[in-house]
């Protein structure tokens, strides 16, 4: 059991009331006596008996260790991606890199490692945090929507296995370590004379290296873990991957293009006349909204006795997203980003003689998730200015009115009941408005695949299906390659009808819901390669080590292989390609090389399409990449 997470993050903010704190919070939790061992995430000096605990992605090279004798050493958190927040890239971590920092730790004494995440998933409704995505860990072993992610699953797996085959030495035998090089070194477990296990690290991130441990040769990729079980045969290396690639496909089931089969509901621009909340000052937004809602509205109204002169809106705002209307238009907007706190609008504007009505819509994307003093973060508008050519009026201590949340929130739209209680015109059938809702109703798509929402053509908002957030979107957040950071969003199943499903979408910009459509996912393609410098799979290791060296004779069933598995439910149905020599290229783009057996190709069609469940190659020599397609 967990108390307190990564406090060691922030304790030193706290000054001296951090380590009673920290002591405080480990008593407690000891003495509920629950019975099961209680740990402390990045906590170097979690007290007695708490576990002090690693969370990161390389904790084999950077964790102390436990901080005494009688603790083991745990990993919490082995960070198999990491989290995205919009306008930034994906952060793709390798199942090279995961299994070499999983076998180092399990080698230098590691106890324990977990998984963060090792299934990917969905921040639905508002549960994102701030600026995060709704998409969560999506490149996991086992994605955002279940799917296995090669080679990253597989080659984990194999990994696992090797491990489990080293578990009698490692759990009874005695630890040793020696160096085999300038960046080499093994950890050795050794039992009785039958029990031994090793791991022959190689530090080097360029160079492949040859090592002698035990008066024989081994050859180490750069920035690799060889996992020998008993000490002599390589059942698994951390940079070799013998595992299958395989390729996630989207179809679009429905495009939802017919313009007569959505309708739209504008979003009424609140006034300060409109208000009840009222406050000589500029409220906080948190503490204002209480998290009911994204949205808090900021109105205030005055006097100008000029006409035909030129005014400069200017507003500070620690909200994420900003929107400014003037007399009820639209005149401007701004976000700020994970690394940019503090957006800044500054906008020309025009203003009526006499009385003006500015609203301002400040909005949250998730709210603050980590850091010391939570309770000190603020948001909202900090400043409002209005520069004239005559003056420059500060409304920043001025009599606001305040609205939480949109009214189509209030009556709640997104619902079958709610979405009754307003009325829906025709979609395009007036001048588009900032903030409107979108209604249309859609069927689910056949089988059994899973479902994304595709909202490639839309702003930022948020979306839901019969009453239920699918969470926000932000499509129009750019990375720096130019992209979206996320334009599919999971439906599950289970949220849907077979037919009639309502679709609600709230845009705050410009999107175009025409270009909206249902799309399907599933893995259609997989590809796999292997060489004689590949290993055979792990499985095949077991027991070998009491056969293979007493006879002259290598086993057969140890050889290198191509596996290849079809997703549950489909069938092999084309061979894309297959080369027996040496093709180059990889799992996307393969050219026939300069040495191929043009009966590659026939003959893995012949024994493939017959196969519904796996195809396996053996191979004696050379290189050999083959790809398939799928059929349900």
């Amino acid at each position: 059991m967990q108390i307190e997470n990564e406090y060691g993050m922030v304790e030193a903010a706290f000054r001296d009331k951090g380590p009673p704190y920290l002591r405080w919070a480990a008593e407690m939790a000891v003495g509920l006596q629950t019975g099961v061992p209680w740990v402390m995430c990045k906590q170097n000096n979690a007290p007695d008996p708490v576990i002090n605990a690693c969370n990161g992605r390389r904790c084999g090279e950077t964790f102390p260790g436990p901080n005494s004798p009688n603790k083991p050493a745990i990993w919490t958190e082995n960070w198999t991606s990491f989290y995205q927040v919009y306008g930034d890239e994906p952060d793709i971590r390798s199942a090279e890199d995961i299994a070499f920092h999983v076998a180092l730790f399990i080698a230098k004494k590691g106890s324990y490692v977990n998984y963060y995440m090792y299934h990917g998933g969905t921040n639905f409704g508002r549960t994102a945090a701030a600026y995060l995505l709704t998409s969560y860990y999506d490149q996991a072993p086992l994605d955002e929507y279940g799917l296995f992610r090669q080679p990253k699953w597989g080659h984990l797996k194999e990994l696992h296995a090797a491990i489990k085959f080293c578990l009698n030495p490692m759990l009874s035998g005695v630890y040793t370590s020696m160096a085999l090089g300038k960046s080499q070194e093994a950890f050795v477990y050794r039992g009785n004379s039958v029990d031994c296990a090793a791991f022959l690290v190689n530090n080097d991130t360029r160079k492949t290296v040859v090592v002698t441990f035990q008066d024989s040769l081994y050859e180490l990729p750069p920035k690799s873990i060889s996992i020998l079980p008993d000490c002599k045969t390589v059942a698994f290396n951390t940079a070799k991957l013998s595992t299958q690639y395989n390729t996630r496909a989207v179809e679009t089931s429905k495009k939802l293009d017919s313009i007569v089969k959505w309708e739209e509901y504008k979003e009424t621009i609140p006034t300060f006349d409109d208000t009840s909340l009222r406050a000589d000052m500029l409220l906080e937004h948190m503490n204002t909204t209480k998290d009911n809602s994204d949205y808090l509205w900021y109105t205030f109204r005055f006097q100008n006795d000029f006409s035909d002169a030129e005014y400069v809106l200017n507003v500070t705002s620690s909200a994420h997203v900003l929107h400014a209307f003037v007399n009820g238009s639209f005149v401007g907007s701004t976000h700020g980003s994970f690394k940019t706190k503090t957006p800044i609008l500054e906008i020309k504007i025009t203003l009526n003689k006499g009385t003006n009505y500015i609203s301002l819509l400040s909005g949250m994307v998730g709210l603050p998730d980590s850091g010391a003093y939570l309770e000190r973060r603020v948001a909202g508008i900090n400043t409002v200015k209005v520069k004239g050519e005559h003056e420059i009026k500060d409304f920043t201590r001025y009599s606001w009115g305040y609205q939480v949340g949109l009214l189509g929130e209030k009556l709640q739209v997104y619902t079958d009941s709610g979405s009754n209680k307003v009325k829906w015109n025709t979609y395009g059938s007036s001048t588009h408005q900032r903030l409107t809702w979108y209604r249309t109703l859609f069927d689910a798509p056949a089988g059994k695949d899973p479902v994304t929402l595709n909202l490639e053509s839309m702003g930022k908002g948020e979306a839901w299906i019969n009453g239920q957030s699918i969470g926000r979107y932000w499509v129009s957040f750019l990375t720096p390659k130019g992209i979206p950071s996320q334009t599919r969003y999971n439906v599950p199943r289970s949220f849907l009808k077979r037919t009639d499903n309502l679709l609600i979408i709230l845009e705050e910009e410009n999107g175009y819901p025409l270009g909206i459509s249902i799309d399907t996912i599933s893995i259609t393609k997989v590809c796999g390669h292997v060489s004689e410098s590949h290993l055979p799979p792990v499985i095949s290791w077991q027991g070998q080590n009491k056969t293979e060296h007493n006879n002259s004779k290598k086993h057969h069933g140890r050889r290198p292989k191509v596996q290849l598995q079809c997703p549950p439910g489909r069938n092999i149905s084309r061979i894309l390609f297959a080369s027996y020599g040496n093709p180059t290229g990889d799992c996307e783009n393969n050219v026939i090389g300069s040495c191929h057996s043009f009966t590659s190709l026939p003959t893995i069609e012949e024994v493939s399409l017959s196969i519904t469940l796996q195809i396996c190659v053996y191979i004696y020599a050379c290189l050999v990449f083959m790809e398939f397609d799928f059929d349900t």
